[in-house]
């Protein structure tokens, strides 16, 4: 289970905050994308295995193209003025009272 914070602004990995898709793409528009992002980190994957430098700079730009298009990367989707706490450690954040929350066994 991935844990989503309230807002669904992020998902939680370890502890850490990870900006979410941008929940107003349409389905086929997201799925798009992330099909484009898994080729993206497939090419990458192999471009390592190859050696090819080129190729591998060239696969880590289709990566973040594709994460800038689904909202993980680049200007926040949300239009309320909220920062944007991507890579924060969920602890060190406005979302810590609620982490601590969905982390123990009492919550």
């Amino acid at each position: 289970m991935t844990l989503r914070t309230p807002d669904g602004r992020y998902i939680v990995v370890r502890g850490r905050l990870w900006r979410a898709t941008n929940p107003h793409l349409s389905e086929a528009e997201r799925q798009r994308l992330t099909n484009e992002l898994m080729d993206a980190r497939r090419a990458v994957k192999a471009a390592r295995a190859a050696g090819d430098c080129a190729a591998e700079d060239t696969a880590h730009r289709a990566v973040n193209l594709a994460k800038h298009a689904l909202g993980e990367r680049g200007a926040v989707w949300w239009d309320d003025g909220a920062p944007d706490m991507n890579r924060k450690m969920a602890r060190n954040t406005p979302y810590a009272d609620w982490f601590r929350h969905e982390t123990t066994n009492d919550g």
